[in-house]
């Protein structure tokens, strides 16, 4: 699968292109002028990069753009290749807790936090980290945010009530048992209601 990712100059200034600019999506046009290649060429290779599965489309006012798929399975180290800044690497073990882990484990009110998603290698659940408790929303921004300077991606999160989530847990609602059935981290659980 990687073999099929490299093999043109085109394709290497795409990747550069893209993994220096999560999050921003470009048209075909657009992305022609910014690399200075010819347009079937970035097309052929647009379309390489979308089958392999590092990049996504979506269509707005009928043109199609294109941006870096930050979820696609090798996004951290093609990052640290292409990126034109240095990408941190962060250390995940119990004894070594990364910092975007620390800052998690401080969040006030917190009551129960959960990682998951990106920031947890080999999982593939849809939500990222879950927070649980009476957490201030501007405190929550201020966390994701740093987070996603952190990690160089996006982030998805939730919020929840800690009554709601006791109910959910109790009922095996598919929204937490996504999180918790997937490979996750547990990086907060005040009332050790996870374990039980």
């Amino acid at each position: 699968m990687i073999d099929a990712l490299f093999g043109s100059k085109t394709r290497v200034k795409l990747l550069h292109l893209f993994l220096n600019n999560p999050g921003k999506a470009f048209f075909v046009r657009e992305i022609t002028r910014l690399i200075d290649e010819q347009i079937n060429s970035v097309r052929r290779e647009l379309a390489n990069m979308l089958e392999v599965g590092i990049i996504t489309s979506q269509s707005t006012d009928n043109k199609l753009f294109y941006e870096i798929n930050q979820r696609y399975q090798f996004y951290t180290p093609f990052r640290a290749i292409f990126a034109n800044q240095k990408i941190a690497t962060a250390t995940t073990d119990a004894k070594h807790p990364a910092e975007w882990q620390k800052l998690a484990q401080k969040l006030p009110g917190a009551r129960v936090v959960i990682a998951a998603g990106l920031l947890v290698s080999g999982s593939a659940s849809k939500v990222d980290l879950l927070i649980v408790g009476d957490v201030a929303h501007k405190k929550v921004l201020t966390l994701i945010a740093s987070i996603e300077a952190l990690e160089s991606r996006e982030l998805t999160y939730a919020t929840l009530a800690y009554d709601e989530f006791y109910y959910r847990l109790s009922v095996r609602d598919r929204f937490i048992s996504d999180i918790l059935t997937n490979k996750h981290q547990v990086l907060v659980d005040v009332d050790a209601i996870i374990k039980q």
